[in-house]
């Protein structure tokens, strides 16, 4: 189903044809689209409040292409993380409207319109060091994409403690904070500490040895001392953004 059909539907409701039960049911049964090795989903964002995203790992460039281009059809927008090069530059061919963040690995088209803000606060995402930031990107964008007004404070991980403190007031004023944390983690337990605000914490692969590829700092943060931390899983910046996402629409 794409949006003429939609709008087929809507416009019945307008002039009596259709009841709104009716409507609704139909909107809740919205077809997924069969493109043979994928089965593209139009109605995520009628179930959760968002639509599906493209992870790009494990595909082809042909395949990450044909997603995008039935995600466009029904909706003129979509988002794509993870993405390699080559599905970089085949994306850039096809969607002139496509925005791409390399650091981030995010390819992002926006509504021919303009991305409406539709959260209620504001989510910060907060890195440790340069070395984060990859991950802490991922999260920038897809919260941007997702509909939040969205700010970023880099570099002010515990090494040097002071630079945080400075930022105490915009960490104050956040709806809901994202911290993007490798090496022990331990940033996510001192902003939890310092805020009122739902706190979402992204462990990172980022460490030396005995950081164990980022379970060194999943495990500080699951077992913070702070309240109101919760964690999502080792480098999954796009976790945090969506669950940061939801937070912020409900409030």
């Amino acid at each position: 189903m794409n949006l003429s059909d939609i709008k087929a539907i809507l416009d019945g409701v307008a002039k009596g044809e259709i009841d709104s039960d009716g409507a609704l049911e139909r909107l809740r049964s919205l077809p997924i689209e069969d493109i043979g090795f994928a089965q593209v989903d139009h109605a995520r964002a009628l179930f959760q409040g968002n639509p599906e995203v493209v992870l790009c790992e494990g595909k082809t460039v042909e395949q990450v292409v044909a997603i995008c281009r039935s995600l466009s059809k029904a909706s003129d927008s979509f988002l794509v993380t993870r993405a390699f090069v080559e599905a970089i530059d085949a994306l850039r061919a096809e969607f002139e409207r496509v925005e791409v963040n390399e650091l981030a690995r995010t390819c992002f088209m926006p509504p021919p319109g303009g991305l409406a803000i539709t959260g209620k606060g504001r989510i910060l995402v907060v890195c440790a060091g340069t070395s984060d930031l990859p991950v802490a990107e991922e999260a920038v964008v897809v919260a941007r994409a997702m509909g939040n007004e969205v700010d970023a404070i880099n570099d002010v991980g515990v090494a040097g403690i002071h630079r945080l403190l400075s930022k105490r007031e915009e960490l104050w004023s956040a709806s809901v904070i994202v911290v993007v944390a490798g090496m022990d983690g331990a940033l996510a337990s001192v902003v939890g500490g310092m805020v009122s605000a739902p706190v979402v914490a992204v462990p990172t692969s980022v460490g030396y040895g005995a950081s164990f590829g980022g379970l060194a700092a999943l495990l500080s943060m699951l077992n913070s001392c702070a309240s109101g931390v919760c964690v999502v899983n080792i480098d999954n910046g796009f976790g945090a953004a969506m669950a940061a996402s939801r937070v912020n629409h409900l409030l």
